[in-house]
């Protein structure tokens, strides 16, 4: 913890908490920070001027970033026939009906996005008080209850993206990961910020998009100019 420690203080000697930097000038300083001994994760944060609490100002959505996250997304779906052998053909870790809400009640949940054809959303309510607090609940909004299984798996896969607002108007996610090149971290991001804007609830009032930042998983966070991120 002493040598995390001296690390971040070392990350934070040429930061201003205080300073807007312009993406360009963030993604660099971010780069050039003292490193963890993994490949850190980089993560958005903005705040938005709603209160989620009226269904007029929820923000929720799925956006595909050009150069995908860096991550490894495992994938569960519910389907049976031709659907299950059509996520098994698309690289689907989990797959089945009754017998994968089995395992899922049972506590296996070692997956990251969960997709049902439209015709199991019977079987996976049933798992709804399981899967609903993770975040993993299929949702035909967001594009995991469908037909399209393969689409849909190749998607999660691809660096497909989920984000909801939280209660407090803040709304963050991972966009690449430290080894990512500027360029390519400046596409994801911007592609986030553009998915959000587009997202933009009917009873949003005032400014919309009001404050952002961005940080890697054990480094600094840098406060943003709102101009940059959303040319």
């Amino acid at each position: 913890m002493a040598k995390q420690g001296k690390r971040l203080k070392s990350a934070y000697k040429d930061i201003n908490k205080d300073t807007l930097y312009s993406l360009d000038e963030a993604l660099t300083m971010l780069k050039n920070a003292p490193k963890a001994k993994f490949d850190e994760t980089v993560e958005i944060a903005l705040g938005l001027g709603v209160d989620p609490k009226y269904a007029d100002q929820m923000v929720r959505g799925v956006v595909s970033l050009p150069n995908g996250t860096g991550k490894t997304v495992r994938v569960a779906v519910f389907a049976k026939g031709e659907k299950l052998e059509e996520a098994k053909k698309a690289g689907a870790e989990l797959y089945g009906a009754e017998d994968l809400l089995e395992k899922i009640q049972a506590g296996e949940l070692g997956f990251d996005r969960c997709i049902a054809t439209p015709d199991m959303m019977g079987v996976v309510g049933r798992a709804a008080k399981i899967l609903g607090p993770r975040g993993l609940m299929p949702n035909p909004k967001l594009g995991t209850v469908t037909n399209d299984i393969a689409e849909a798996v190749k998607a999660a896969k691809s660096g497909q993206v989920q984000f909801r607002v939280e209660s407090n108007g803040l709304i963050h996610a991972g966009v690449g990961k430290l080894s990512f090149s500027e360029d390519e971290l400046k596409q994801n991001i911007i592609a986030f910020v553009q998915a959000i804007i587009k997202a933009k609830p009917s009873g949003a009032k005032g400014t919309y998009l009001q404050k952002a930042a961005i940080s890697s998983t054990q480094g600094p966070g840098l406060k943003l100019t709102i101009a940059t991120i959303t040319a």
